[in-house]
């Protein structure tokens, strides 16, 4: 039974938005593994988090305080049907992303992050596949808010989406 998989990153809220799109929260319920790569700003969303997903993996970002920063750590780790995942909010600038990371995560197979809000999907020469979801409510230089969905099926990641959020 393939998982269903939601990567998220840099919700800000309550900074860039009160709340999340019920089209997020719709999704965050759908998903069996949830990944959040920082930024979440508060506490509170964490909590609504814990509440709503069915597995919740998380990290903290650099806008999250001390309050979150004890409760997540910094980078997580998470083997799903015999996919190697690893998490980060930062991975520093775009160049020279992919080599940075294989030499930080030699033992994941797909490494999430977030920072920029600017989607990104490619691999590494080794194969590790880097994932960032972009953000659902603070767009920045993109043309829309953004997540990602995927599933993990036969020990493999496959059908990785970039998901736009709609406003209305």
């Amino acid at each position: 039974m393939p998982l269903n998989i939601l990567l998220i990153a840099d919700t800000h809220v309550p900074k860039r938005a009160r709340e999340l799109p019920t089209q997020v929260w719709s999704a965050v319920e759908r998903a069996d593994v949830v990944f959040h790569a920082g930024d979440w700003v508060e506490a509170p969303l964490l909590d609504e988090f814990e509440r709503r997903a069915r597995q919740l993996v998380g990290v903290y970002g650099n806008n999250d305080g001390l309050e979150l920063r004890a409760r997540l750590p910094e980078t997580a780790a998470v083997t799903l049907d015999g996919v190697r995942f690893a998490m980060v909010h930062e991975t520093g600038q775009a160049r020279g992303r992919e080599l940075r990371c294989e030499a930080l995560y030699p033992d994941a197979d797909v490494l999430v992050f977030g920072h920029s809000h600017i989607p990104w999907d490619t691999t590494s020469p080794q194969g590790l596949r880097l994932l960032n979801p972009g953000s659902p409510t603070d767009r920045r230089r993109q043309p829309m808010c953004t997540y990602m969905t995927a599933l993990v099926d036969g020990s493999r990641l496959a059908g990785v989406q970039l998901v736009e959020v709609q406003r209305g």
